[in-house]
């Protein structure tokens, strides 16, 4: 078979760049121990409002500068604890937080920081962060929840 110049070059290449993505697939899978989420944390979408923890949504203190943020979305509304929607949490604390929804896919982001979430029915989604900057933060619904996806929104604000 006679291959013209180019092809082999470009065969090579392809074939040394699949070697080199395969190879880094396998070190983070097997040597790092990366995986996929499993389905191990999910929880019942119909009954979420009445099981632990979200049956008591907020933020909670479990340890030094340390909180867990418990919140639980549903139509075009995050239940964060507070009768406003307004969380205040301590500069520089470490917060875990933990979300679920009732009923359809939301989004969960955090304007300004790096905190963003798919929330799935039947899943319970986390995400640590430590907050390091004074400021009031909207939290935000970024995926096409429905006809009143745009009033979807809750307030954090961390304080000094």
């Amino acid at each position: 078979m006679n291959m013209h110049k180019y092809e082999k070059i470009w065969l090579w290449f392809g074939t040394v760049t699949l070697l080199v993505f395969l190879t880094v697939v396998g070190i983070s899978a097997f040597y790092m121990g990366n995986q996929p989420p499993s389905c191990a944390v999910t929880i019942d979408p119909a009954k979420a409002a009445k099981e632990a923890p979200f049956n008591e949504p907020g933020l909670k203190q479990i340890g030094d500068n340390e909180y867990q943020l418990t919140v639980l979305a549903s139509a075009f509304h995050y239940d964060v604890g507070e009768p406003d929607g307004i969380v205040e949490i301590p500069k520089g604390a470490t917060v875990h937080i933990s979300a679920t929804t009732s009923d359809v896919i939301h989004g969960f982001e955090l304007a300004g920081t790096n905190v963003n979430m798919m929330l799935e029915p039947g899943y319970i989604s986390t995400y640590t962060n430590t907050f390091k900057n004074e400021g009031t933060f909207t939290l935000l619904c970024n995926e096409y929840c429905g006809t009143g996806h745009q009033t979807m929104a809750a307030t954090i604000k961390v304080v000094d």
